[in-house]
């Protein structure tokens, strides 16, 4: 895990808990010195300060998601704004969680368990549609033969969907069903979600898969 904070006593309690947890901690103090680090060395999931030296949070997480090394990176953002507005945008950039300071150190890791790229699941079957593959064996995406890069909670998304196919659910459902009792979710924030798993899975010139039913919520319409 690479902690990219500019206080070093928070950097420490990172690293205590998340050490005591077995994970393997390198950290940076600035903007500049944690892309540098992502360079050298690709994390399996980042925490993200937003209020940075040099580069700012939102800054880096536009530029991760920009490149296709890092766009299925799991980012946590850890900051003291706590707005919805600074939520929503936070998310917009890519981030998949949300934690405001001050925080609890174990509901920290505890997020950081959720959010992590889960290991593989050999029991289940990958679902396809068309030229769609949603495969939770190794938790890929593809379309056309091409992957898609997907964070780890915009697959929970998607397959939580297509896994019923026509159906439709409530923003209320999919909060309950896809992330649980998430303190730092709102109803904009399923939006925000859905919107950039348009932008990845759909095709140019085709009908979304993720229709949005008006006063109702959003539905998996299965490729032709």
């Amino acid at each position: 895990i690479l902690v990219i904070e500019d206080d070093p006593d928070i950097v420490e309690l990172l690293r205590y808990n998340l050490e005591r947890e077995s994970y393997r901690v390198t950290s940076a103090a600035t903007g500049a010195e944690g892309w540098a680090q992502l360079e050298r060395e690709r994390p399996d999931l980042l925490i993200l300060d937003l209020m940075l030296p040099e580069i700012s949070g939102f800054d880096l997480c536009r530029r991760l998601r920009r490149d296709s090394e890092y766009q299925s990176l799991p980012v946590i953002m850890l900051t003291a704004r706590s707005e919805e507005a600074d939520v929503i945008a936070g998310i917009e950039l890519g981030a998949d969680d949300y934690i405001t300071k001050p925080f609890s150190p174990r509901e920290l890791v505890a997020r950081v368990g959720r959010t992590e790229q889960p290991a593989p699941s050999p029991d289940e079957g990958a679902l396809q549609f068309g030229d769609l593959v949603i495969d939770p064996t190794s938790h890929e995406v593809r379309r056309g033969g091409d992957d898609l890069p997907v964070t780890h909670l915009e697959f929970k998304l998607l397959h939580y969907l297509a896994s019923h196919p026509q159906r439709v659910f409530s923003r209320e459902q999919l909060l309950d069903r896809v992330w649980g009792h998430e303190k730092y979710i709102t109803l904009r924030s399923v939006d925000v979600y859905v919107r950039r798993l348009r932008q990845k899975v759909d095709v140019s010139g085709n009908s979304s898969l993720l229709k949005t039913v008006r006063g109702a919520g959003y539905r998996f319409e299965p490729p032709p």
